[in-house]
């Protein structure tokens, strides 16, 4: 709801905090979350809450229980605008043992207090309407967006929430115990980026911007250009001259300040199925303009789910599919002259594969890990050295075993103040899932000397 946080209960450190949904309620002063929880897993119960105040009152509070679908109830305590989280001892309480014999346990929350939201709240039929909206096929959000309506929707300044993982130690296997991920409260000058999936970030060190681009929701299709500063963590929806059609599982680069779009999957009206790209677009940050270079030479065919790894001005395209085919071939393309080649390998190649996910750890080489081969998710990792034109594969106890796909892999650079240099030192992994319903959301932090010599 606008105008309202999240609120979450942890009530297992090997599991995800669960998020505590709204229940149905016609009156604003009856207002109810509820989440299951499962005792006992550990000693103490952490609620706590994520996002925007502005439609409680200063002096609403919200009061926090225990329920058992027996009807025993125990009060865990009370969450306000000045205290937004706590925790509770499980042992503090003589009545807890009563309702451990009841398996069905849930925390509500109870709201005392004004909610400002309600007064506009849509009816009924809107909210019908927004669903129906919703389930459109290929709607491009931006393609008649006014300005005034998207700040309209964002008048208490308050916008999508970000995730960032702080690292505070270094570790040579997996996430060590102080890093810690966390919530950035982000703030919006117009409309915030809608939830999607198959769109690309891209980080610019210059300028500290976080680039958002393109991705699809359902049969919802995007290419608007959201801009995160990281600095100000703020929100900032771009009005981008040009032509660029929605795609989704392309590749994004940045190089010489502009962004580098290359493949993807692109909407067709019914019956045609969708189809894939094989087209560069490029965007210009500074005069906030779409446009189309003149590629020469041999074009990779067109496809989805493949990666772009960026060394120097040279851009090797890995993979992807189009469906039904997968591919391991490897192409580049030269950012200077704008042409594309085959890159002809010597030896043999990974196998075939999408949405896997490649991180470039020296001038002269990268990597690739994981990914789907059109039947199952794979767990394997290669290195690529562009000036032998040789694949090696790298096994390593710090790699994940885990099949996974879909997943993130980026580099992180070592300290100004530790070096004169800052070459790659640590790969990040996280995320994904096997592709049989298993999803991942550990975080494996490993040193890249470890695995391969750079």
């Amino acid at each position: 709801m606008e105008g309202l946080p999240e609120f979450y209960v942890l009530s297992n450190t090997r599991e995800p905090p669960v998020r505590l949904q709204w229940l149905p309620s016609a009156s604003q002063e009856a207002l109810q979350l509820s989440a299951p929880v499962l005792l006992p897993t550990c000693s103490q119960l952490l609620l706590f809450s994520v996002g925007d105040w502005s439609g409680l009152s200063n002096d609403c509070n919200l009061e926090v229980h225990l329920e058992s679908s027996g009807g025993t109830k125990i009060s865990l305590g009370t969450l306000s605008n000045e205290s937004r989280c706590f925790i509770w001892d499980c042992n503090s309480s003589n009545d807890l043992k009563c309702m451990l014999e009841d398996s069905n346990l849930h925390v509500t929350i109870l709201l005392k207090g004004k909610a400002h939201f309600m007064n506009n709240r849509p009816n009924q039929e809107s909210r019908k309407r927004k669903r129906l909206k919703d389930k459109e096929e290929n709607i491009c959000p931006n393609k008649e967006m006014k300005c005034d309506t998207a700040k309209q929707k964002n008048k208490n300044g308050k916008g999508t929430s970000f995730t960032k993982l702080v690292a505070s130690a270094k570790t040579t296997s997996g996430i060590s115990e102080n890093d810690t991920w966390s919530p950035v409260e982000a703030v919006a000058d117009g409309s915030t980026p809608e939830a999607r999936t198959g769109h690309t970030t891209v980080f610019d060190p210059e300028s500290r911007r976080i680039y958002v681009f393109g991705g699809s929701k359902n049969k919802k299709w995007f290419n608007d250009v959201h801009i995160l500063d990281a600095e100000a963590w703020r929100w900032r929806s771009v009005e981008a001259q040009g032509k660029v059609p929605p795609l989704s599982y392309h590749s994004c680069s940045l190089f010489l300040g502009e962004l580098f779009v290359y493949g993807g999957v692109f909407p067709r009206p019914n019956p045609e199925p969708d189809g894939c790209s094989d087209s560069v677009y490029i965007f210009d940050p500074q005069h906030e303009i779409w446009y189309q270079p003149i590629v020469l030479g041999k074009k990779p065919l067109a496809r989805s789910g493949h990666t772009a790894s960026l060394l120097n001005k040279e851009l090797y395209i890995f993979g992807g599919w189009d469906t039904p085919l997968c591919y391991n071939d490897l192409f580049l393309l030269d950012l200077g002259l704008m042409e594309f080649s085959p890159v002809e390998v010597n030896g043999s190649s990974p196998s075939p594969r999408c949405w896997h996910s490649a991180a470039t750890i020296s001038d002269t080489s990268f990597l690739i890990h994981g990914g789907y081969d059109g039947n199952q998710a794979l767990s394997d990792t290669h290195f690529f050295n562009t000036v032998s034109k040789t694949w090696t594969i790298l096994v390593h106890k710090s790699l994940p075993r885990s099949p996974r796909a879909g997943f993130s892999m980026l580099t992180l650079s070592g300290l100004k103040e530790d070096s004169n240099d800052c070459k790659p030192r640590e790969l990040l992994i996280f995320g994904g899932g096997d592709n049989e319903g298993k999803f991942y959301c550990d975080t494996v932090r490993l040193q890249i000397m470890d695995i391969v010599n750079v």
